[in-house]
């Protein structure tokens, strides 16, 4: 079920899986560009996983990120949007993306430009807090 507010849920953890294509001839200049942006994402607080892994043919790389809450998840993308985002998009092609979890309303509005589906918690638990 999806809804357009998720107010309340500002505190709640969010994560979301994004799977990327990367374009002919641009694997080595991605790899340098996402480890600048592991080292950026390392300092930034509420960032509680930052992966990335790459299929056996290095074509497609999928990518878990995990927030402490929406803000942290909006500031993220902020400096995303600021520093990597064009050179991002210039080395790869967005598949899937595909948000965990109760963004609140304005992370959510940001997301969806982004072409990202949302999943609300079903079940289960975790102990990385």
């Amino acid at each position: 079920m999806e809804n357009d507010s998720a107010d309340g849920h500002e505190n709640e953890a969010i994560s979301w899986h994004v799977e990327v294509a990367v374009k002919a001839g641009e694997l080595e200049q991605f790899r340098t560009l996402t480890l600048e942006m592991v080292n950026v994402a390392r300092g930034e607080p509420g960032v509680l996983i930052y992966e990335r892994y790459i299929d056996g043919g290095g074509k497609h790389v999928h990518i878990y990120e995990r927030y402490s809450n929406s803000l942290a998840a909006l500031a993220h993308l902020k400096t995303f949007n600021e520093r990597f985002a064009s050179q991002y998009s210039e080395l790869v092609e967005r598949k899937v993306f595909t948000v965990f979890g109760a963004p609140s309303a304005e992370l959510r509005r940001m997301l969806k430009k982004l072409g990202a589906s949302f999943c609300e918690h079903f079940a289960g638990f975790c102990r990385c807090r």
